[in-house]
């Protein structure tokens, strides 16, 4: 079965590197999102003592960090090795105690157009 990988992290400047590791570890595409997430935004509304009724929209606009989500969808027996290429990535021994990012696996019913997983070996 296909599991759907995700990866967030803070550290937006590796992101693309995630994403080069999960391809030459035969991950048949990679998506990178930038992304905001909602208690970071907050802890920096507070510290930048914005007023109650400045939107969502124009906080975003203001503050320049951001997550970096990224995705793919693999087989079951690659999914190991797309954690353990983020962490080689993003400089961790693992995501539990480095606090670099959060990753999570979801299985995936089915696939429709998405190319087979290649593994360096194969190329």
């Amino acid at each position: 079965m296909s599991k759907l990988v995700v990866l967030i992290t803070t550290h937006i400047e590796k992101g693309l590197t995630v994403a080069e590791a999960w391809e030459a570890a035969g991950a048949p595409g990679v998506t990178l999102i930038e992304s905001h997430g909602l208690h970071r935004l907050r802890e920096q509304s507070k510290e930048l003592e914005l007023p109650l009724i400045v939107s969502m929209s124009q906080l975003l606009r203001q503050i320049e960090e951001t997550n970096q989500t990224i995705f793919t969808v693999v087989d079951d027996d690659l999914v190991d090795v797309m954690i353990d290429a983020a962490c080689q990535a993003l400089d961790a021994r693992t995501l539990e105690e480095s606090g670099v990012g959060v990753a999570f696996v979801i299985d995936v019913e089915r696939t429709i157009g998405m190319r087979p997983c290649r593994r360096l070996s194969d190329r």
